[in-house]
Parts: structure tokens; sequence; C-alpha cells
């Protein structure tokens, strides 16, 4: 596992700006054109809750560099469970991980996923590479598009593996951009698509989180027997407000996480 978080979190960014070549775009656009300083706020990984990838098997890559736990999430509908992890010294981006509940799922996925997971060897998960290593698995494109008719999480984690799922821009630290309607309007003034499923801005000033986030790019990805464009990665965006100590509230909203993991569905 890694010892240096700086390192880790940039062979994540690295892992994933190759399959999301919007985020490349959207910090030039930020940057470069804008001027602004880009801070981010959180990453997401996904997972299923089987050995040896369970969350916590995840999870253990951040808390053996000093992260904590934070808020635990359900998602009923979606079966899924997630946590969150923040660093004590608040410079950090915080982590948050989810797991399909498989065991919920039919018989069907259920079968495909744990073949899926059996090819993990059981020592990967503790090296340095693999919360961005990628598919572990051979997986053919029709089990993809079957896996797709019952969970749009369980597909993407079937074609993508491990890697950041998406990296957060902090607007709180932006200073031309104040709102999240302000950095959709500069999205959709470069063509981008802003997710809409449950409204463009997710959340509100009274949840002290509001957050947005682009569809995920369609990319090529190779199968064991052919190669098609799906949905790979999406770029988010959080405002957090102040609680009433005065600290920026640095947890979740489920609500609007729900929505959100909608960026990668394939319809979308």
């Amino acid at each position: 596992m890694h010892t240096d978080p700086d390192t880790l979190f940039a062979r994540l960014w690295e892992s994933y700006r190759q399959v999301t070549p919007s985020a490349d775009r959207i910090h030039k656009i930020l940057g470069a054109e804008e001027g602004q300083e880009i801070v981010n706020d959180h990453i997401a990984l996904r997972t299923f809750n089987l050995d040896p990838v369970r969350l916590e098997a995840l999870a253990e890559h951040f808390l053996s560099l000093g992260y904590q736990q934070g808020g635990e999430y359900h998602f009923e509908a979606k079966k899924l469970y997630a946590r969150h992890y923040e660093h004590p010294s608040r410079e950090l981006p915080k982590v948050f991980i989810s797991e399909l509940l498989v065991d919920q799922c039919s018989p069907a996925l259920q079968a495909v996923v744990e073949n899926l997971v059996a090819q993990v060897q059981p020592n990967a998960v503790k090296a340095d590479d693999f919360l961005y290593s990628g598919r572990h698995w051979t997986i053919k494109y029709d089990t993809y598009q079957d896996l797709l008719q019952e969970s749009e999480y369980a597909a993407w984690m079937a074609a993508w593996g491990y890697r950041a799922n998406h990296f957060t821009v902090s607007i709180n630290h932006l200073e031309q951009f104040r709102t999240v309607p302000d950095i959709n309007q500069l999205l959709k003034d470069h063509d981008y698509t802003v997710n809409a499923s449950g409204g463009e801005v997710k959340g509100s000033p009274q949840d002290l989180l509001e957050q947005s986030s682009t569809m995920a790019d369609r990319v090529p990805v190779t199968f064991s027997d052919q190669t098609v464009t799906i949905p790979s990665c999406f770029y988010e965006f959080a405002l957090r407000y102040p609680k009433p100590d005065g600290e920026l509230y640095s947890g979740f909203v489920a609500a609007s996480a729900d929505k959100i993991f909608e960026s990668t569905n394939a319809a979308g």
C-alpha cells in the first residue's frame, strides 16, 4: 500500500484521466482559461461486497494513511452501501467508497459477479496499485449487457474494474464561480451534458451540500470478444456550507449521491 497520499492520488488521477478525456479539458477550462485553482473535494470508488474486494479492503489503503471513517449511506433501490473517509488534517481529499450488495441481486447476477471476483488474486487487493489497477477479469460484451439490464453499477464495475469513478472540483476553492448553477452554465457553454437526474443541482444549502456532475464520457473498452464504446467516468462539482460551529460540512447526502451514481448510466 502507498505510504504517500500525494502519490496515491496522482496515480488515481492518471488512471482516471486516461478514460475521462473531459476531465483534462475541464481542468484546462477552469485552470488555464479561467485562472482558477482546482482543489479536489473527493474521489469515489466502487466495488462488490465479496471477499477479497469488499469495501473494507479498499478502505484499508486510506486507513493506513491516517484516514478515518465518516458517515455511512444506504441506497436500497440500487442495492448499494457506502461509507466516506476523511483525513484529520482536512487537507487531503475525502474518499467515498460504495459496494454492490451482491447477495440482494438475482441469482444470475450473483453467479456472474462471483465468477468475476474469483479471478482476483487474493493478495492483489493489498498491492500499491490496486485502486487504479482496472479490471482483473475477462468478460464478454453480452455478459456486460446482461448485467446492465439489472444493475448499471454492476455492469460498470464489470467493464472498468478498479479506478476512481470520479474526481470532484471543490467550488468553495474557486474564486470566479461561486455557485453550482455558475459551474453548470460554464459546462453547458462548452457543450458538456450535465446530469439532470433529480435536477441539475443536487442537494441544497439546508443539506449543507450542493453537487452537480457531467454525464460520463463514452470511450472504447475492450471486452474478451469485441471493443465497444460505453460510459466510463465523470467529473463532479461540490459546494459545501458551514455547520453551526463554522466548520464546512464534510459528509455526503444520500439522496444526492443516489442521483450522482446515474452519471454513468448507459442510457444517459
